[in-house]
């Protein structure tokens, strides 16, 4: 009997083929990369945030679009049973700040390996090629074209990725097969990316980061769209690290163009913070502004607050006025970055958009549309904040869609 083909050797995509394996299927997995998992092997700087310490619930709360559809998936195959499964293919896991699971190790490459052996010894065949258009008949998902010919196939499993890290082999091809069988495609677009800014206050800054700061993004109606306390990093574009992406998750750029405001001290109120100003000038009342400066920040940010505060770098603290204090400390509580949008999609770490999900049957992750087709993993439109979800969201829509085809499989062969 022709087996279930699973296109994309990505986490969905070993997952998928792993679960419909095991369930009795017969499997074939399509990656036109040599190895399997490559975008994991970058994923949490190269460690690999598999998941998230949390409930099912917590997972659905950080999935900003579409929670509701992955309800059965991620109720089925939590994280406690994902950290439990990776704990049985022999990988130790341990649990870090903000709940996120990483491996022991710190190596990306032992989950990888780890997935690579088991799909071995579930007897998934494994065949380097890239699918070029799905082969249907009669409303029927019957094979996947490849440039070998066409591969037979008793249930197809789309696990392709999105756009993010081209490199990787996420270059789109999902939305292609899918548009190709009458799937709509929700615009794919950036998520969990870094932010350009519409100035070069930011380029003057290049590599200076900044921890325990907070982010604010503000729309052009001054609607707060994200506030939380991390880290982020100047770059020579506009802004990036951990708080960034975060909040790249929550701006829509086809309606909104925003501003971000960094509180470099966002341990003390205004008031405190004017004291402590007028502490040090106390202390030194001759002394060049700039060289009060660099008591309260990091020397790159010196030159560029001298300017936006618009006082001169030499004058003497003793001489500054108080609407000059003042302009200091609010300008430190509400460092201004206004934002020209995203970074190209290929530098995210996630794609936003994809196969519509009222299109796909949320309890076994089946095409409404095809007989015998199935989707996993981010070419679908949902999309989760940093922190494993997406990973999460990777894993149970992986297994899900791989017990379902292989339940279509059986019934197939009866």
């Amino acid at each position: 009997m022709n087996p279930v083909t699973v296109i994309g050797g990505g986490a969905a995509g070993m997952m998928a083929a792993l679960s419909a394996a095991q369930a009795g299927a017969r499997v074939v997995l399509l990656e036109p990369n040599e190895k399997l998992g490559r975008k994991l092997y970058i994923t949490g700087k190269g460690r690999c945030n598999l998941t998230n310490d949390t409930t099912a619930q917590g997972v659905l709360d950080h999935v900003p679009r579409n929670s509701r559809f992955l309800y059965s998936a991620v109720t089925r195959f939590p994280p406690q049973e994902v950290m439990g499964y990776f704990e049985a293919l022999g990988v130790p896991l341990k649990t870090e700040r903000g709940g996120r699971v990483f491996p022991r190790s710190d190596q990306a490459a032992d989950v990888i390996d780890a997935l690579f052996f088991a799909l071995k010894r579930a007897g998934v065949q494994r065949r380097q090629a890239r699918a070029l258009a799905l082969e249907v008949r009669g409303e029927e998902v019957t094979g996947v074209v490849t440039r070998e010919g066409c591969l037979p196939a008793a249930g197809v499993i789309t696990a392709t990725g999105g756009l993010s890290y081209p490199a990787t082999g996420s270059t789109g091809d999902g939305y292609r097969l899918a548009q190709s069988v009458g799937h709509s495609i929700v615009e794919p677009r950036a998520c969990l990316v870094p932010l350009e800014e519409a100035g070069e206050s930011c380029a003057r800054m290049q590599g200076l980061s900044l921890r325990n700061v907070s982010l604010t993004v503000k729309n052009q109606k001054k609607k707060v769209l994200f506030r939380e306390q991390g880290e982020l990093l100047f770059t020579h574009f506009g802004l990036s690290g951990p708080l960034v992406l975060s909040a790249s998750a929550h701006i829509d750029w086809r309606k909104d163009r925003c501003t971000a405001l960094i509180d470099l001290k966002p341990a003390l109120e205004e008031a405190k913070l004017e004291e402590r100003v007028l502490r040090d000038i106390a202390a030194a009342p001759n002394k060049a502004f700039h060289n009060l400066l660099e008591g309260l920040l990091p020397r790159l940010m010196v030159p560029v607050m001298v300017e936006r505060v618009e006082v001169p770098a030499d004058l003497p603290v003793n001489s500054l006025t108080r609407g000059q204090r003042r302009r200091l400390v609010e300008t430190m509580k509400g460092f201004v970055i206004p934002l020209a949008g995203p970074r190209p999609v290929k530098e995210a770490i996630i794609t936003a958009g994809g196969v519509k999900t009222g299109e796909v049957d949320p309890k076994t992750m089946a095409s409404k549309k095809v007989r015998g087709l199935y989707f996993a993993g981010e070419v679908l439109d949902v999309d989760a904040y940093t922190g494993g979800f997406n990973l999460q969201i990777a894993w149970c829509t992986g297994r899900l869609a791989g017990e379902s085809a292989a339940l279509y499989w059986k019934e197939r062969g009866t």
